[in-house]
């Protein structure tokens, strides 16, 4: 099968690295026709301001000139996936490569109406910029020959809201670059004597539930745990505004580290945190940080949703499912991990890694191609 990797992709999300090198097993002669606009641009909701998202949006409309001319002119393929963020990119693309005869799969990942109206509330739903937004991404929903989402319960709820048929839809998961977090090496056992080290990261945005982390962590209960809270973002401020006025020095606060700094706090965590929230939208995804903390063997707790059971279908020894938003839940399912962690494995979540390690991806990816060639 030839494929072609179009677009101006965010190659900075772990999803969009994990989907090209899936392709790139699948054609090792794998095309690629790209343009970065989206570098140094970590946050998307920091593009506030007139004068930058100006800036940003030039940016973004000069590189389809060029990209349309390198697709015509570029050999023809099976196939052309267009990566996150690639709504506009669909739009552009799409009648040409109907024109070329090639059929379209659009890797959505996450709906930017959902994430930018419901989820994160940045506009109101009857809002200009929302509804515009809701139908440019119908339109290109419409446009692409498949969409792809992360998870079947994500992929649920966008063929509901633009009324697509299931037959248009499908799903792949995330998971976790082995470069970054493949398996720490094994803990020493201290008979369950020392101070459990809690990790959480990530962006402060609403899915993630940080109140509910932190109303664990100040609470009586939460100070029997050393906390680490690592991120940046939407929720940011609030939150160290509460840190600096409270009674915390059993959490530490950092506001962001590379990858290599990530991995040695996670070898130095005994166990690592997921997302807490309560929209609709954090019961139907898994966040990066699920996967990465399962795919170095780490502990972890995260809300109980239709998507992690759709990647944890039984019971797993050292993964902790529990309500949203119930710090009283969180803070019980780290003293039950406290009580057995000298019980638990030293190879934790391999039956749950192999569900998503890379060639578990190149074979979602590669069934989802064979649906449209």
């Amino acid at each position: 099968m030839r494929v072609m990797l179009w677009g101006t992709y965010d190659t900075g999300k772990p999803r969009t690295r994990l989907m090209r090198e899936a392709l790139r097993r699948i054609d090792l002669q794998l095309t690629e026709i790209h343009t970065s606009v989206w570098q140094g641009v970590e946050d998307k909701s920091g593009l506030s301001g007139s004068g930058r998202l100006l800036g940003f949006a030039l940016r973004w409309l000069l590189a389809y000139p060029g990209l349309v001319w390198r697709f015509l002119r570029a050999e023809r393929t099976d196939v052309v996936v267009v990566g996150y963020l690639g709504l506009f990119d669909v739009l552009v693309i799409a009648p040409f490569a109907r024109m070329r005869g090639i059929p379209v799969v659009w890797d959505a990942f996450l709906s930017l109406y959902d994430t930018y109206a419901r989820d994160r509330g940045m506009a109101a739903e009857r809002s200009l910029q929302a509804r515009l937004l809701r139908r440019a991404e119908a339109a290109a929903a419409r446009w692409a020959d498949l969409v792809v989402l992360d998870t079947a319960a994500h992929a649920d709820m966008f063929a509901e809201l633009h009324n697509l048929p299931a037959k248009a839809m499908g799903n792949a998961f995330v998971g976790a670059e082995d470069s970054a977090f493949a398996a720490l090496p094994a803990r020493e056992q201290d008979g369950g004597q020392g101070l459990v080290k809690v990790l959480f990261y990530g962006q402060f945005i609403p899915l993630h539930g940080i109140d509910t982390i932190i109303e664990a962590a100040l609470g009586e209960r939460g100070r029997a745990f050393h906390w680490t809270i690592i991120g940046k973002g939407q929720e940011a401020p609030r939150i160290d505004a509460l840190l600096a006025t409270a009674d915390a020095a059993h959490i530490e606060r950092i506001a962001w580290v590379d990858y290599p700094a990530l991995r040695q706090a996670m070898a130095e965590a005994d166990i690592a945190l997921g997302i807490f929230g309560t929209s609709e939208k954090a019961a139907r995804v898994i966040p990066n940080k699920a996967f990465q903390a399962l795919a170095t063997g780490l502990p972890l707790v995260t809300r109980d949703s239709p998507a992690m059971r759709e990647l944890a279908e039984g019971e797993a020894r050292g993964l902790y499912l529990v309500p949203p938003a119930d710090p009283d839940a969180l803070l019980d399912a780290l003293e039950a991990f406290a009580a057995e962690r000298d019980s638990l494995p030293q190879s934790l979540h391999q039956d749950l890694k192999a569900r998503f390690a890379l060639p578990a991806l190149t074979a979602q990816w590669r069934d989802l191609l064979e649906r449209v060639t």
